[in-house]
């Protein structure tokens, strides 16, 4: 389901006005309007469960309501096409019920390993993936159960049961004697696969049940929202290390270079399991870098942007709002085309960093109002996204940041006459070990994250273009993009404990 929010309207507020008046909570006529009345069935229902009282429906609000919804108030069935369906076949071919090539359609052959999957799992045996089926397959796309411990049970046995090792267990369930494991104590069960795909399109609640498995999996990464984009879709930080020395990476300012979302969350997937085996990460130590540095990374800037581009939102009012401002630039194809955050603001041009000489720059080029691309805003970060990247780093101070794009394979490190410290030999390094061109930073612009980065603290600050192409670059070009960034992102930390 979708994310839904006060004046959405459609097939899926019906079932969200049935699920609340099943729960006890009067959202008025079943008439698929999301009102007032409505509005305030979510915010009681969301406190009567101790959920973020916010009026929004995401991902969180309608797993609580799954129970008070009917079998055919489905999620996804035959037919449907999209990122959606790309995850239901990912989480079904991890738990070994094949739907074919993951494709994004909803055919014959995903139609009957949903089938399997039910049979196997006690659910209606439908076709339908409905709330109920879907909770039955978010192990597979977290990549974790919780188990309670049995009498006679060992870790041994347990890590044969689940196919996984001793050893993950003990990573996610750390304690002083690993030998020791206590009857009903609730165990985190890391399953076998890695957390992060890098074969499908991305959503915003991909991203959040990919973060969601890596801090059960390695408890050492710490998960903390810093804000929340203009459709109330969460942003999200992940942060790695107990070192002094203090990194930032960030990803998906633009919606249609959203392949660094999983540039980022592989990176730091890796990491982890390099960190927790004791092993290295692009041949450095893991726990050189863990011990030395502390590692921020926000995967997805522009939530409602990517959804935009991927198709996870294809309806409701700021969808439509989207296709309007889109039709004002009919050059720019829709919603391929898209960079821009929801409201049609180009998030890389919306901080101060000279954000007036940027106005008249984009003005000048014919961008004078919202639309998917180039346009200022009406004032430096009047935008929720850039408002919270820009508060985060402020209270953070960070000492390097790399701000992650796509197109080019390149490398800027300088913004106007700044010239921070070891900025530019860390660059080189990066440029040497990735193959990317070096270049000072592009003319005439201004209001970007590293340009505002990198005036405000005089600290090397990047923007890495990585890959080439027609955005958004296909997801096939990711392992090439993530060989060849690895000593970029190896680079940004180990450079600082030189």
């Amino acid at each position: 389901m979708r994310t839904l929010r006060r004046g959405d309207r459609g097939e899926d507020v019906k079932v969200l006005q049935r699920a609340l008046r099943r729960a006890g909570f009067d959202a008025g006529d079943i008439d698929g309007i999301f009102g007032s009345r409505t509005e305030a069935a979510v915010r009681a229902f969301q406190r009567a469960k101790g959920l973020q009282v916010d009026g929004i429906v995401g991902s969180r609000t309608w797993a609580a309501l799954a129970p008070f919804m009917e079998a055919e108030e489905s999620w996804l069935r035959r037919g449907d096409r999209g990122p959606y369906v790309e995850m239901v076949q990912l989480a079904l071919t991890r738990a070994g019920f094949s739907p074919g090539t993951i494709d994004g359609i909803f055919g014959s052959r995903t139609d009957s390993a949903v089938r399997a999957f039910q049979r196997a799992n006690g659910l209606q045996v439908d076709g339908i993936v409905g709330q109920r089926t879907l909770a039955a397959l978010k192990p597979y796309l977290t990549g974790y159960v919780e188990y309670t411990v049995r009498r006679g049970d060992t870790l041994s046995s347990i890590a044969r049961r689940y196919g996984t090792t001793v050893e993950a267990l003990l990573t996610a369930n750390p304690r002083e004697n690993p030998n020791l494991i206590f009857v009903g104590e609730t165990l985190i069960i890391p399953l076998p696969f890695d957390v992060v795909p890098t074969n499908v399109s991305y959503t915003s609640e991909l991203t959040e049940l990919i973060s969601e498995g890596l801090a059960a999996r390695y408890p050492f990464i710490r998960k903390r929202r810093i804000g929340t984009s203009v459709s109330g879709s969460p942003i999200e930080a992940l942060v790695m290390g107990s070192g002094t020395k203090r990194v930032f990476y960030n990803a998906s300012h633009h919606a249609n270079e959203w392949i660094t979302t999983p540039l980022l969350l592989k990176f730091l997937e890796d990491y982890a399991e390099a960190y927790a085996s004791g092993g290295r990460i692009g041949g450095i130590s893991a726990a050189r870098l863990f011990d030395g540095t502390t590692l921020h990374i926000v995967p997805l800037v522009n939530p409602d942007g990517v959804d935009l581009v991927t198709g996870a939102a294809d309806s409701g009012s700021l969808y439509e709002q989207a296709r309007r401002y889109a039709a004002n630039y009919p050059s720019i194809p829709f919603p391929s085309g898209w960079k821009a955050n929801i409201r049609g603001v180009d998030l890389n041009s919306n901080y101060p960093a000279d954000w007036e000489k940027e106005r008249e720059v984009k003005f000048a080029a014919g961008f004078t109002r919202p639309g998917p691309r180039e346009y200022v805003g009406p004032n430096a970060l009047s935008e929720p996204e850039s408002r919270a990247v820009y508060d985060y780093t402020n209270e953070n101070r960070f000492d390097l940041a790399i701000a992650y794009h796509t197109q080019g394979r390149v490398i800027f490190w300088k913004y106007q006459d700044y010239e921070p410290a070891n900025s530019e030999a860390i660059a080189e390094r990066m440029a040497l070990g990735s193959g990317y061109t070096l270049r000072e930073g592009p003319a005439n612009s201004y209001a970007g994250y590293r340009d505002w980065f990198i005036s405000q603290f005089n600290k090397p600050g990047y923007t890495v273009e990585a890959g080439s192409g027609v955005n958004p670059l296909p997801i096939s070009q990711f392992n090439t993009i993530y060989r060849d960034n690895l000593p970029i992102l190896t680079a940004g930390m180990d450079a600082l404990l030189s």
